[in-house]
């Protein structure tokens, strides 16, 4: 006798605890809220500037301060597309005096004021808006440093922003620029900008850019 057929058993979605990604977190490499963990919101275009990034910036940034053990006393910065905040609650961490988070998604707005919130992070500010308007509302010559990560599919966005930037540095202010491609001189001096250091990780061009002498003179 032959065995009775077996009925097939459709394929069983998979439970949404099943699908869902892990979450992910970057965490805050030094200063008083060391190995603070940031978490990463599943989002179109959000890219944390990975920790490796992150050390060698800050490191750059903090010889550039002077003050010794990676701190940035009195320093004003502005972190244009703040996602996470990861680069300007890293400043802050380090002694930054004022902070300016600025990010366009309602949710990760909420998420940076939660974090200013638990960390008591007085000299930060987070304000909902576009960062290429918010460097224009900045006093000429009054920031230490600014952080530009724009998504790397938005290229219209640097052009504008790092204008925006340029105008809002101190003499001896700095810009730090993360995009998919390395920045020349040649697109840069249009700006009045020169890179003072630049390294590549992976699929990210990390450039520190400083005023041309003869735009800050």
């Amino acid at each position: 006798m032959k065995p009775a057929p077996r009925k097939s058993v459709p394929a069983r979605s998979p439970s949404p605890a099943a699908s869902s990604k892990a979450p992910h977190f970057v965490r805050i490499i030094g200063g008083q809220w060391k190995r603070t963990r940031l978490a990463v919101a599943d989002k179109a275009g959000l890219r944390p500037t990975p920790d490796r990034v992150r050390e060698t910036l800050f490191n750059w940034l903090a010889s550039l301060a002077g003050a010794g053990g990676g701190e940035l006393p009195g320093w004003r910065c502005v972190d244009a597309f703040a996602g996470t905040g990861a680069l300007g609650l890293e400043a802050a961490s380090r002694g930054a005096e004022s902070v300016l988070l600025c990010e366009q998604d309602a949710a990760l707005v909420a998420q940076l004021q939660a974090l200013k919130a638990k960390l008591s992070a007085e000299a930060v500010r987070v304000e909902r808006g576009n960062g290429v308007i918010a460097l224009e509302r900045i006093p000429a010559g009054s920031l230490h440093a600014v952080f530009l990560d724009p998504p790397f599919d938005n290229a219209a966005l640097y052009a504008p922003a790092l204008s925006a930037a340029a105008r809002a540095l101190r003499p001896d202010g700095v810009i730090y620029l993360e995009a998919a491609r390395q920045w020349d001189e040649q697109e840069l001096s249009p700006l009045g900008l020169v890179v003072y250091r630049h390294f590549r990780a992976g699929a990210v061009h990390a450039h520190l850019l400083q005023r041309a002498a003869d735009a800050a003179a």
